[in-house]
């Protein structure tokens, strides 16, 4: 894959789209300002929807870091190599999952030690 043009285009269209969605939410939160709730069931509501926002916005900073961290490797040259055995990683892989780091086969094997180790909890 020469260049990983493709990829490229992906990761940013992703951080694209992220960065949209973080503005999105900024202007709307300017423009509803600050309300209040005198219902507690009301107020718990709308907490529980920003916890859940604060989740989401956890993934979404994670993902920014790795998408950035991505387009570095491509230009660093490092891109496309498993960090865990040194093999290429397959196209494929890096189409469906771009900011990945490892290859299927390491990640697999990363993943049942995750499970092991639930398990053992």
């Amino acid at each position: 894959m020469a260049g990983y043009e493709k990829v490229r285009e992906i990761l940013e269209q992703q951080k694209r789209e992220i960065l949209s969605g973080v503005e999105r939410t900024l202007q709307t939160g300017v423009e509803k300002g600050v309300e209040l709730f005198p219902d507690p069931a009301d107020l718990a509501s709308v907490e529980e929807i920003q916890g859940f926002s604060y989740r989401l916005k956890e993934r979404e900073k994670k993902l920014l870091r790795k998408i950035d961290e991505a387009l570095e490797r491509i230009e660093e040259g490092s891109f496309g190599i498993c960090e865990r055995c040194g093999e290429a990683i397959e196209e494929k892989r890096m189409l469906a999952r771009p900011v990945t780091t490892y290859c299927i086969a390491c990640k697999t094997i990363l993943e049942e030690a995750e499970r092991a180790e639930q398990i053992r909890r």
